[in-house]
């Protein structure tokens, strides 16, 4: 994607999408700078891995509502990352849009059999890739919706009856609850993203649960936020 496609036409009103929250994973800076810029013009909040073992670290302390990747790239691949994202419960619903430069039909059919949901070949146009964003995550939504109406009986998060939250924790929680981002939580209680991860993630172990969504629920349900 050059530069050229940023153009006065594309470049619309951002449409937010509620601090959606993004990874993408890439080797190439270039790629990464464009894209990055692109999506967040668009309202999304993104950050950035150079490759799957890097993302699976960030994975441990964040869970993005969606994973844009490269195939081909150093320490870890694509192929080999989302393999691995599908193999762990916390992380096995995420939607994985896949980048590749090799368009070839058997190519395409490998990164879906791996587990990908999308496959885009490069070059291609950034209103395409929202598109396919915007697509993805709305499924993802639908599913969510049905799953929390769970089924017809309408049951609540079930969590371990001893969890205890400690004071930031709490704070942190009711942040989580009104939809505000990891980096928007940081500048109200005056830390670093880094520490607000950790504590999100601390959470997510205390509660068993396996996403923000299920943790914003929970603190609803329980009159926390």
């Amino acid at each position: 994607m050059d530069r050229s496609a940023k153009s006065a036409n594309a470049m619309k009103e951002p449409s937010m999408k509620d601090h959606k929250r993004l990874l993408l994973i890439d080797d190439d800076p270039n790629l990464i700078l464009l894209v990055k810029d692109y999506l967040e013009f668009r309202g999304y909040e993104v950050n950035t891995a150079a490759n799957g073992r890097e993302a699976l670290e960030m994975l441990q302390y964040d869970i993005p509502e969606m994973i844009i990747c490269d195939v081909i790239m150093p320490e870890m691949d694509g192929y080999t990352f989302v393999e691995q994202l599908r193999q762990n419960e916390r992380t096995a619903w995420i939607p994985v849009l896949f980048l590749s430069a090799k368009g070839q039909s058997a190519e395409r059919v490998k990164g879906l059999n791996k587990g990908a949901d999308v496959y885009m070949v490069k070059p291609f146009e950034p209103e395409e890739l929202v598109a396919q964003v915007e697509s993805s995550l709305k499924q993802t939504t639908r599913w969510k919706e049905h799953q929390a109406k769970g089924g017809e009986n309408g049951s609540r998060i079930q969590v371990p009856f001893d969890v205890q939250l400690t004071p930031t924790e709490l704070k942190v929680v009711q942040f989580v609850a009104r939809g505000l981002a990891n980096r928007e939580i940081a500048e109200e209680l005056n830390v670093s993203q880094r520490t607000v991860e950790s504590h999100v993630s601390n959470m997510l172990g205390k509660t068993n649960l396996h996403n923000r969504t299920e943790l914003a629920r929970w603190a609803i349900e329980n009159q926390m936020a």
